[in-house]
């Protein structure tokens, strides 16, 4: 059987590999303000974080097709200090980021010195990448209305009237201990 080969007799299998390498992913730094751009172009149904520790991205040959954005707890009670949060993982359908991104961000946050990251996904999301990234699912969280609790009254929109947070809905944690 001979190979297949181009108009020119060039052989195809150069070509295929290039075509293979130009899909392998690899990890890049990011700052946090390219991060929250791509998360603003295209997460379904969150705003970019406003602060964080770090941001990480994930490449396609050279095109972002993932970030990762880490930043302390937003959870009063889980801000011990040694505990992180990816506030944002947000890609554009790429198989296999978001499992590089979320083991990218374990082992940054080890170097950093924390003992725990957590993260949370909507009840009606799989996980899959996180199962596969080694996670555990800790807790199942009730919808809830808004940021307003008796004890920290808040509102719920910002000065020009925007939501700050989408409508309530069921949410995972989900914990890898470091």
């Amino acid at each position: 059987m001979t190979p297949q080969t181009d108009g020119n007799g060039h052989s195809e299998a150069p070509r295929a590999e290039q075509r293979r390498d130009a899909r392998r992913l690899s990890l890049c730094p990011m700052t946090l303000t390219a991060a929250c751009r791509f998360v603003e172009e295209h997460h379904r149904h969150n705003r970019p974080p406003r602060l964080a520790l770090f941001a990480v991205g994930c490449l396609c040959g050279d095109q972002v097709v993932a970030v990762a954005i880490v930043g302390r707890p937003v959870a009063r009670r889980l801000e011990d200090g040694r505990t992180c949060e990816i506030l944002r993982l947000c890609s554009d359908g790429t198989s296999n980021a978001c499992s590089l991104l979320y083991g990218a961000c374990r082992r940054a946050a080890q170097a950093l010195g924390y003992g725990r990251v957590i993260t949370y996904t909507l009840a009606s999301e799989p996980g899959t990448s996180l199962k596969a990234s080694g996670w555990q699912r800790v807790a199942e969280l009730p919808a809830a209305p808004g940021w307003h609790r008796p004890s920290r009254p808040r509102l719920d929109v910002d000065l020009f009237g925007n939501r700050l947070r989408p409508d309530g809905q069921a949410k995972v944690r989900w914990e890898v201990l470091l």
